[in-house]
């Protein structure tokens, strides 16, 4: 099993290496890369099976990536008006919204304000949005920034508002119909415009 071993090592040697083999006085087989004078004997070796390694192209764990610019994060963002659980009263459904951040919106970032979770308008860099026509009701606005590619950059939580819009019935208390108004006016219609009174001072003509 040693002289299989031995022969197994010899083998694994650089070609130009030279290997003899001989007897010794106590009859084992010795292999030996130096030659001994009287029964050595050269072993002829076969050729090597060694391969050049591939060129191995590196991984894509180990490609370096250019370094992403970390995300930019506010500290603050918050709608300013209307405050939380307002009421607006207003005729036409109408309000200005107007909003804040900290540090200041940053280049190439926007606004974009959602009422009821529907944006109002395109993305824009002004923080005042003016609405028209909101429904009567109760309402929840937020605010959004995003990034060059639409990403959220931050977002504010539903803020609740109240509309309160003049009903027709209202408008009649806060100001009657005058002679004046009707066929003017949609609440004021012509048919239910009173008799005008005559001047007195025509009767006796």
């Amino acid at each position: 099993m040693k002289a299989w071993l031995l022969i197994a090592c010899l083998l694994a040697l650089p070609v130009s290496a030279e290997v003899f083999t001989y007897v010794d006085a106590q009859g084992n087989r010795v292999f030996t890369d130096q030659p001994k004078p009287g029964n050595a004997k050269r072993v002829p070796l076969g050729t090597g099976n060694r391969m050049p390694a591939p060129d191995i192209a590196p991984s894509l764990a180990t490609t370096s990536k250019p370094a992403e610019k970390p995300q930019l994060r506010y500290d603050m963002l918050r709608i300013l008006v209307p405050e939380p659980d307002a009421t607006v009263r207003s005729t036409a459904g109408e309000i200005i919204v107007s909003v804040t951040s900290e540090p200041g919106l940053q280049k190439g970032h926007r606004y974009r304000l959602l009422l009821d979770g529907q944006p109002t308008a395109e993305p824009g860099l002004s923080p005042v949005f003016p609405l028209t026509n909101v429904d009567r009701g109760t309402h929840q606005l937020s605010v959004e920034i995003l990034d060059e590619q639409d990403r959220i950059v931050e977002r504010t939580a539903n803020q609740p508002m109240h509309m309160l819009r003049m009903s027709l019935a209202q408008k009649r208390k806060a100001k009657p119909c005058t002679l004046e108004d009707f066929g003017q006016r949609p609440e004021c219609p012509i048919a239910e415009k009173p008799v005008e009174e005559k001047n007195p001072l025509l009767r006796f003509f």
